[in-house]
């Protein structure tokens, strides 16, 4: 649940405006995203877009996108073009103000060499094992390294030759000089340089010394100005460096740093560490298959940028972390699309019907509603024809007492069109399954309707046969059969958590032939069966549509159950 003050506001907006009313930054807001290009954008960053670039524009200021380029070993331009997308994608915009901390990269050496010159800061000779060993746990207090007390002269001299490249990876660090008794193990003497002989994207070479990130983001957040500089709640202990950092170098700007509850989903994980192995493991497609909760998985899979703007919104800002039951993220997308997807009609497992008193070489051409929640969308043309296609499913030889779809000797309605009535079933004879049905018409019963009033207990969705378009189906389902992946059966890790039928592709499917027009990234409501997308990548010969969502709204259950 979200945490708002008593005009409404969530607290972090509640902060920004009475900064704004008192003057204080001189009335200016200034934000930033700051994502690590080592990895694509999940659904938890979309909310931090959401709040940032939201909250900058609220308040009349801006949003800077800087990306924290710090880690060359695990970044890829790949990964900056797909954020920049993402952002844009979502309908946020950060104009001409796009950064790196790799453009500060010779200011962040500076400051540096100044807390080295202020005794506050030294290099160390332990290794990475060691710096765990020597760091202590949560009830133990740290040890200082033997290298705690080298001169000012020595420091400024190793450090000096680690950026000339003088010593191998992992010999030596740059360490703040703070406490190693500090209840905050972030503050027990953090590493703010390591040596890493990594090519980097943007300045190549150049580097072999790189600051941490702590070290680099406060920083950056000072040179940018920043005034609110908002992130989760994993980070609210290097508040504690962050302001230890810039006020020891006395930097003419101090950010503040306000802290939120992260955006976590059942049956999905948040953590690019996780995604990255799902996507090298081909455990997935690729960062954007559609089953990731990746933003440009969400994106092939048809969600809109308007449902994640509105999802973002209504699970509100917390001062602590909160798990968000899925499915109403999924409502918020079936509303999104109830309210603007056209409607079509697709038959995924098409039995073939022939209409018997129906002429053979007419088809006639029947109104449909493009969509009943926006008159302005008006109707369409559907061809009728003697042969249809419908479910399989919507037919049952000897169906149970409240199975009221077709079946022998029953009349039911077609979405549109006419009533018709099963006379005969013709099947394989040698393995008995069903072929095709043969079906009669009541001509009076055109747009689906009996001029007599009689009634019937089921309408079914179609296409005609003749006029029908081939498709490609591919239904998703959650990547992960457990609301909570990450717990593991014991002796196994989340993979065992993976949901063996979290895709299922159907060739052979029929689709009315108003598709033969639709682009990648079209959406629609096939009715009776759901919302679906045209897959980007669906080649020119050939259609490809992704389920989206279910029609089934699980979440307006929840609320109903729990109210």
């Amino acid at each position: 649940m979200s945490e708002t003050s008593t005009s409404g506001k969530d607290f972090i907006r509640t902060i920004v405006e009475r900064d704004v009313a008192t003057g204080k930054n001189g009335g200016r807001v200034v934000t930033r995203f700051p994502p690590e290009p080592n990895g694509y954008l999940h659904i938890g960053h979309a909310k931090s877009i959401c709040l940032n670039f939201g909250i900058a524009k609220e308040y009349g200021g801006r949003c800077h996108l800087r990306f924290d380029d710090t880690n060359p070993a695990a970044e890829d331009t790949e990964y900056v073009e797909s954020i920049q997308e993402d952002i844009r994608w979502l309908g946020f915009d950060w104009g001409e103000h796009q950064y790196y901390a790799s453009d500060y990269y010779e200011l962040l050496y500076k400051y540096a060499v100044a807390l080295i010159k202020k005794g506050k800061a030294f290099v160390c000779d332990l290794d990475a094992e060691q710096l765990r060993e020597f760091r202590g746990t949560l009830k133990e207090a740290g040890r200082d390294s033997p290298s705690r007390e080298r001169t000012v002269e020595d420091n400024l001299d190793l450090f000096i030759r680690m950026r000339a490249g003088e010593f191998a990876a992992g010999t030596r660090t740059l360490r703040a000089k703070i406490d190693m008794a500090s209840p905050k193990i972030v503050m027990r003497d953090p590493v703010l340089y390591r040596i890493q002989f990594s090519h980097h994207h943007r300045t190549g070479d150049s580097w072999c010394i790189y600051p941490m990130y702590d070290f680099a983001h406060c920083l950056s957040d000072s040179i940018e100005n920043i005034t609110h500089s908002l992130c989760t709640l994993e980070f609210a202990d290097n508040k504690a460096l962050y302001d230890w950092v810039l006020q020891e170098l006395e930097t003419p700007r101090h950010p503040q740093q306000i802290e939120f509850g992260r955006l976590d989903l059942t049956y999905t994980v948040m953590s690019k560490r996780v995604l990255r192995r799902l996507v090298s493991e081909e455990h997935v497609e690729s960062w954007d298959d559609p089953r990731m909760p990746t933003v440009s998985g969400m994106r092939r899979r048809g969600f809109p940028a308007d449902a994640i703007r509105k999802f973002c919104t209504e699970v509100g800002l917390a001062r602590h972390h909160a798990t968000v039951q899925i499915e109403q993220l999924e409502t918020a997308v079936r509303d999104e699309l109830n309210r603007t997807a056209p409607r079509v009609m697709a038959v995924l497992d098409p039995l073939r019907v022939v209409i018997e008193n129906y002429p053979e070489d007419v088809t006639d051409e029947l109104d449909a509603v493009n969509n009943p929640e926006d008159p302005s969308a008006g109707t369409r043309k559907v061809p009728f024809s003697r042969e249809l296609f419908i479910e399989r499913d919507d037919f049952m030889e000897d169906p149970p007492r409240k199975f009221f779809r077709l079946a022998p000797g029953r009349e039911v309605r077609l979405r549109y069109a006419y009533f018709i009535t099963c006379t005969d079933v013709i099947k394989d004879e040698n393995t008995g399954q069903i072929l095709e049905l043969r079906c009669t018409y009541d001509p009076a019963t055109r747009g689906g309707d009996a001029a007599d009033g009689r009634k019937v207990k089921a309408t079914l969705h179609w296409v005609s046969a003749r006029d029908a378009i081939e498709a490609e189906v591919r239904l998703y389902d959650r990547l992960f059969i457990t609301p909570t992946p990450m717990k593991a059966p014991e002796g196994k890790d989340f993979i065992a958590n993976l949901n063996p039928d979290s895709l299922e592709i159907r060739s052979g499917c029929m689709v009315e032939p108003s598709l033969a027009s639709a682009a990648p990234g079209d959406r629609f409501q096939f009715e009776r069966l759901g919302y679906f997308c045209v897959d980007p990548d669906s080649p020119e010969d050939a259609l490809i549509l992704n389920r989206t969502v279910t029609l089934r709204d699980t979440w307006a259950r929840i609320q109903a159950k729990n109210s």
